[in-house]
């Protein structure tokens, strides 16, 4: 009968794929329902990157980006489950994967067009790979 410690905030999970909603990607845009979910699956050998983020945008227009979230890629793990964000059917979705360990830093982008014909309980897969060996510098210039 003691009180009870305050909790984390809710953490939403996917009926459908039983994956961890990111904190705020739901209810992007009133009046819209979200319909599709965005699975972020990270490659095994980048899990270990210390340093690794997900920067992951939804702009609702070309000019309004409406969310932006950072992913710590070491919490990935801690969730067997795997992680995901839910959009509606418009707009687009940026996931740029960061290490800022390597020197020179490592940057990939994916963009996902989001169609309004895209019919409701699409589940798309964003496969994040980052360019090179884990903790090993290379140049992504050809000579």
């Amino acid at each position: 009968m003691g009180m009870t410690t305050p909790s984390q905030p809710e953490q939403f999970r996917s009926a459908g794929s039983n994956r961890y909603v990111i904190p705020g990607w739901t209810n992007l845009v009133p009046g819209k329902p979200d319909t599709i979910e965005i699975q972020l699956d990270v490659g095994e050998n980048d899990l270990k990157r210390a340093q690794a983020s997900l920067l992951i945008e939804y702009w609702v227009t070309p000019d309004d980006m409406t969310l932006q979230s950072l992913l710590p890629v070491r919490a990935l793990p801690t969730v067997p489950e795997g992680w995901c964000v839910f959009v509606p059917a418009q707009g687009r979705v940026l996931v740029r994967a960061i290490d800022p360990q390597p020197n020179p830093p490592v940057l990939a982008s994916h963009w996902i067009n989001v169609d309004p014909q895209t019919p409701a309980g699409t589940t798309v897969h964003v496969k994040v790979d980052f360019p090179g060996a884990v903790n090993q510098a290379r140049t992504l210039l050809n000579p």
